[in-house]
């Protein structure tokens, strides 16, 4: 027998589902608090998309030891779900997890961040201290936002800062609005 029943369906989900809800996540795991997820760089939009997904949806295991490269056959891929290490991917210019031809990838290189970084310190030590205090504070700035989008996807939080004062982060549809509120 097949039913008549048309239009949408008789009771909608009022609350998203959300993986361990009722579960207390340990801090000091990988993916907790302390020890937030690694970046994911190397890959195309769409597989970053499948690895976030992942991440959000509580299917994802990350590595324990690094895994075999299908080019070099050396022990160099970091991250999960990645079939090449970084070197290989980016020689022939494909996606470290498909493996197809992109033009650009999602993330950047350790080696990047790292001679960026190393630019910053530098900027940082031969700067005015006013000038210093700015770099300071933009880069603080940049984490909390950066450890906001990573650890929480929806809802309000807040976030005490002794340097920065009260500050409410609020995220909503993958877009960060960050709302300054100075103390009272």
């Amino acid at each position: 027998m097949m039913s008549n029943r048309q239009g949408p369906p008789k009771h909608q989900n009022k609350y998203a589902w959300k993986p361990n809800a009722g579960h207390k996540i340990n801090e000091t795991e990988v993916g907790g608090r302390l020890r937030p997820y690694s970046e994911i760089t190397g890959v195309c939009l769409r597989c970053k998309e499948q690895i976030d997904w992942k991440r959000r949806y509580g299917k994802y295991k990350p590595l324990t030891e690094p895994a075999k490269c299908q080019r070099c056959s050396k022990r160099a891929v970091r991250q999960a779900y990645h079939n090449l290490c970084s070197g290989c991917a980016k020689e022939q210019g494909v996606c470290a997890k498909c493996c197809s031809r992109v033009d650009s990838v999602v993330g950047r290189d350790s080696s990047e961040v790292e001679a960026e970084q190393k630019m910053l310190e530098e900027a940082i030590k031969n700067a005015r201290e006013r000038d210093r205090r700015t770099i300071l504070r933009t880069e603080n700035m940049k984490i909390l936002a950066s450890q906001a989008s990573h650890n929480f996807m929806q809802g309000t939080v807040k976030l005490h800062c002794r340097c920065l004062g009260k500050q409410e982060l609020q995220i909503k549809n993958d877009n960060l609005i960050l709302l300054m509120k100075a103390n009272s």
